[in-house]
């Protein structure tokens, strides 16, 4: 006799779990959030961004002191790598918002994640990558330039912009840093937050941002554009736009990671 068979239930399509379909206005949306979250105990908010901005100062100092300011520029951008990590105080004070605790300033510095030390590795993950980057700039610069010693930030736009080695230096130094870029935002948009709030390892949240920011290309995009468009913003006033810019940003990932994340 022919027994029936159990009814077998499609697994969902890949696609259709790390979709949210979400606007890419709702982009903007976090940005507010983050706002709304640092207008709360502003002093708070101010002091962490003091730090961040006398840290990336003191970096660019060192630079300079030791003669080293041909890295300036891929060291900014690295800093946007492991600015995540930066970011874990602020992560959890909207997260303790979000759950109605209380919010000291020890709260955000002497941080206690879920994942216990998988924030470490990823950590050290991240600024492997930007160790990687920054020589990637180096090995660019010489493969155009060669032994030519570095003409300092005076004469580097002249040489980049008027010459038609510059230009290709600075398409083909585009192209790499580019990939770098979009591979460290697709690995750290999400991971810390959700390494702050989830029981998880270091390489399973990595890969979960990456697919979230991948099924939500839309909305990350127009994200990936107000992080930089603002980091920019704050470099350009001599890193003191920091002490605001970087605690919205920071807010405002943990609210793009709960939309991504909602059931987690």
């Amino acid at each position: 006799m022919n027994e029936a068979l159990p009814d077998v239930v499609p697994a969902e399509p890949r696609e259709k779990i790390w979709r949210r379909n979400l606007p890419a206005t709702a982009a903007f949306g976090w940005l507010r959030a983050g706002a709304r979250d640092f207008a709360i105990g502003l002093h708070q908010g101010l002091a962490y961004g003091l730090l961040v901005c006398l840290v990336l100062a003191g970096c660019v100092w060192v630079l300079f002191a030791y003669g080293a300011d041909y890295i300036l520029l891929p060291v900014l951008a690295g800093f946007m790598v492991v600015g995540p990590i930066f970011a874990m105080g602020l992560y959890e004070k909207s997260r303790r918002l979000s759950a109605g605790l209380p919010v000291t300033f020890a709260d955000m510095i002497f941080v206690r994640p879920a994942s216990g030390y998988q924030v470490v590795f990823t950590g050290a993950l991240l600024c492997l990558l930007m160790m990687v980057w920054l020589r990637a700039a180096v090995i660019v610069y010489a493969l155009f330039f060669g032994l030519l010693p570095f003409p300092g930030l005076d004469h580097i736009a002249a040489m980049l912009f008027t010459t038609p080695v510059g230009w290709a230096m600075l398409v083909v130094g585009s192209a790499v840093g580019g990939l770098f870029a979009a591979f460290s935002f697709a690995i750290g948009a999400i991971s810390l937050p959700m390494l702050l709030r989830e029981r998880s390892d270091a390489l399973t949240a990595m890969g979960t941002s990456m697919a979230l920011v991948w099924h939500n290309l839309d909305v990350m995009l127009v994200w990936a554009g107000i992080v930089m468009g603002l980091f920019v913003l704050s470099v350009a006033t001599g890193f003191v736009g920091l002490i605001v810019i970087f605690p919205i940003l920071g807010h405002g990932t943990w609210h793009c990671y709960r939309a991504l994340r909602p059931a987690a």
